[in-house]
């Protein structure tokens, strides 16, 4: 990915496949799949700033996989791949190994 650095409380997210196939075993078509809601985070801003004008950083960073809002976050193309942009808040958790 190109240089590229979110500001403020953003994160850039790499969307991550869905399933393929449901639990029964019937192929999903492309055209029917819903946009999955887990992703990698690729990148994180430096943080928000409090109402005393000091940084917040973040608790994301790099490489975190986690869960977000169906609707939640900017699509952008970065070097021909499409990524999301969306604020931490945006996040509602990170899964854990």
């Amino acid at each position: 990915m190109a240089k590229f650095r979110p500001l403020h409380d953003r994160v850039v997210v790499r969307r991550l496949n869905g399933e393929e196939k449901t639990k029964g075993g019937i192929i999903i078509p492309d055209t029917a799949k819903e946009k999955p809601s887990e992703g990698e985070v690729v990148a994180v801003g430096p943080g928000a700033r409090n109402e005393q004008g000091q940084i917040v950083a973040l608790e994301l960073k790099s490489g975190d996989r986690i869960l977000f809002g169906k609707w939640s976050g900017t699509e952008v193309k970065v070097d021909g791949e499409e990524l999301l942009i969306m604020k931490e808040s945006d996040v509602m958790g990170v899964i854990e190994a």
